[in-house]
């Protein structure tokens, strides 16, 4: 039975594309819960964390009232693209960027709080500004296990089913993700085609999880 790979092209582009929005968010969200001090911090960090422990459908159901077509981030993306935003691969990125954020958020919070706190101070009396001295010495110092974090995020990006399957729905050639095809092909019995796509993407999260074993400092 000759099998589709377009769903694990697309989950790999998903998952991609995901990871790069959660590294440039996430990364300024940890750096603010690891280094500042403000009222409502601790709600903030829950409210981060709070993805890992919902049930995808209460997920689901969040993104479908945020991006509906009636919403108005729904409204105000489709004056801007001219097209809805669920039901479509990008809705699958919003899925995949709810899990793969939390995960990457906390990781790198934990990495920036490790560095050395005595060089920032250095730099900042050599008069580094905090833009230069965040990229040029707390990221480097911290740069292994922000890596291994990111490979985290792509990882959890990778498999995402229940939240993706609501907002971006199981349309094949289109919004058909491989963990969805996975679910697909065994409900309609091609046990061969399940069976195929379930080492693919055990292999590639195995690949993934073994590097971010290595990058991470205290996995070594």
């Amino acid at each position: 039975m000759q099998i589709d790979w377009f769903p694990l092209w697309l989950s790999l582009r998903v998952a991609f594309v995901s990871t790069a929005v959660a590294f440039v968010v996430g990364l300024w969200l940890a750096y603010i819960l690891a280094n500042r001090e403000f009222h409502g911090k601790e709600v903030l960090d829950a409210a981060i964390t709070l993805p890992l422990v919902l049930p995808p459908t209460v997920l689901g159901y969040y993104l479908l009232v945020l991006l509906a077509g009636n919403s108005p981030l729904g409204k105000l993306w489709e004056n801007i693209f001219g097209s809805p935003l669920v039901f479509t691969w990008k809705a699958a990125v919003v899925a995949a960027l709810l899990h793969s954020l939390p995960l990457l958020v906390k990781s790198a919070r934990a990495a920036l709080e490790s560095v050395d706190r005595s060089l920032e101070r250095a730099a900042r009396n050599l008069g580094a500004s905090e833009w230069r001295l965040f990229w040029r010495v707390t990221v480097p110092l911290a740069r292994r296990s922000v890596l291994a974090a990111v490979a985290l995020a792509f990882a959890r990006s990778l498999g995402d089913f229940g939240v993706t399957l609501m907002v971006a729905g199981n349309i094949p050639g289109r919004t058909q993700t491989a963990a969805v095809a996975i679910y697909d092909a065994y409900e309609a019995g091609n046990t061969m085609v399940a069976r195929t796509l379930v080492l693919v993407i055990s292999a590639i999260a195995l690949l993934i999880l073994t590097l971010a074993n290595r990058l991470n400092p205290r996995g070594t």
